[in-house]
């Protein structure tokens, strides 16, 4: 018996034979001698006929000193532990504890693996938590709200990419995630472009003060929500609402699925053998994704759906970079040191001092366009590339979309 037990034991002891004489006296019955020691009256007369047969050994727990029935043998231990630094090294125990009962057949609880884990030193606990706070509901339906955010993490061995995620509020689903160098508008976009071509347009995206997001006039103060970012302005045409967030606690549901996501793809990545970005984004795409949603989305509160068609909106003009120029006298347009040369069109004669904006793609491309029309397509280097095939399509699209300046909605 330990000696925490045997303390407890004879101060159990001490109590219980004061209360006794107590009662032998008739100055407390067995009812008050039991409230006293906090049992029932029933617990209370069986320890007086033990007490009466045996004296205080008759008090003893009969199960203190004796190995649980349950007790796993060192050879089941040293198993387990065998097992984890052999094939899963590195996995947070819940991921580890999966493999052991679905791959291994384990029968073990949880519990038990974790605190054979954290015994022998294998994986480590997490801290205590911060003080209590109360979760924001879910949204109710698929397509309410969407978040958006990024994650730097050494994803494969010592080399450190953003992994970028757009998930729904409803339901937790991860519609797109992939890796790149740097955190930016061209990422953003690209993650709500996901979205919108396998989904379909949303109704609001929940993000951080990034500086690709939102304009604020001081760090770490309020948005200027009159002063749209490049990504803001691609937002506000395709009639979805940005919602800022201003704490991480109020970003909790993006920031636990990190948690989870940095606690299981490293370790899968490296059981695939994969340290190239371009091979982890395919494993993201054909393999960990779906499995992942399967594992840990729910579903939500209320059925349908929040999401629709696109109504045939031309992305490549949306999701981009905007900027208006003057046309100059030659029918070029200057942009950051190149000059796209505007070919001739059949209903005018010339664009000089015309007002045209050129759109920047997020593969190097550029166009300008003048009013509704598409006036022609640019390479990297300002280079006019297939210019009848892209006009022509061009004017395919736009019979087809309306900009939101013209005062259309895209969920009419």
């Amino acid at each position: 018996m330990s000696q925490t037990a045997e303390l407890l034991h004879k101060i159990r002891t001490m109590q219980f034979e004061k209360l006794y004489k107590q009662w032998r006296a008739k100055r407390i019955s067995q009812r008050e001698g039991a409230e006293l020691l906090g049992i029932r009256e029933r617990t209370f007369r069986r320890y007086v006929v033990r007490y009466e047969a045996e004296g205080a050994e008759g008090l003893r727990d009969g199960r203190i000193g004796r190995d649980s029935p349950r007790k796993a043998l060192e050879t089941e231990v040293r198993a387990l532990e065998e097992l984890y630094r052999g094939s899963y090294k590195g996995r947070n125990v819940k991921h580890f504890y999966e493999a052991y009962v679905e791959d291994h057949g384990g029968e073990r609880s949880y519990s038990w693996v974790k605190s054979r884990l954290h015994c022998s030193g294998l994986a480590k606990g997490y801290r205590r938590r911060g003080p209590y706070r109360q979760s924001r509901e879910r949204k109710k339906k698929r397509g309410t709200m969407l978040h958006q955010d990024g994650s730097q993490h050494s994803w494969v061995k010592n080399r450190k990419w953003f992994l970028i995620v757009t998930m729904d509020d409803a339901t937790g689903e991860i519609y797109s995630g992939f890796f790149v160098d740097q955190e930016g508008m061209w990422s953003s976009m690209r993650g709500v472009r996901e979205v919108l071509e396998r989904k379909g347009l949303f109704v609001s995206l929940y993000t951080d003060r990034g500086s690709h997001y939102w304009t604020t006039c001081k760090a770490g103060g309020k948005v200027d929500k009159n002063k749209p970012t490049e990504f803001g302005r691609a937002m506000a045409e395709l009639g979805i609402t940005m919602i800022a967030g201003y704490s991480p606690q109020a970003r909790g549901r993006c920031e636990r699925v990190f948690r989870t996501l940095q606690g299981r793809l490293p370790r899968e990545l490296e059981e695939a053998g994969i340290t190239e970005m371009e091979e982890a984004n395919e494993f993201m795409e054909k393999k960990f994704l779906s499995a992942h949603n399967r594992r840990f989305m729910t579903e939500p509160m209320e059925e349908g759906s929040e999401f629709v068609e696109l109504l045939g909106a031309a992305l490549d003009d949306i999701l981009c970079v905007k900027r208006e120029r003057v046309v100059g006298n030659d029918n070029c347009v200057s942009y950051k040191g190149r000059r796209l040369q505007i070919p001739p069109v059949d209903d005018r004669n010339h664009f000089v001092r015309a007002r045209v904006m050129v759109h920047e793609h997020s593969d190097g491309r550029m166009s300008v366009h003048h009013e509704r029309q598409r006036l022609g397509i640019y390479d990297r280097e300002g280079k006019l590339i297939n210019h009848k095939q892209e006009e022509k399509s061009g004017r395919t699209r736009r019979r087809r979309f309306t900009s939101a300046s013209s005062g259309y909605a895209l969920r009419g």
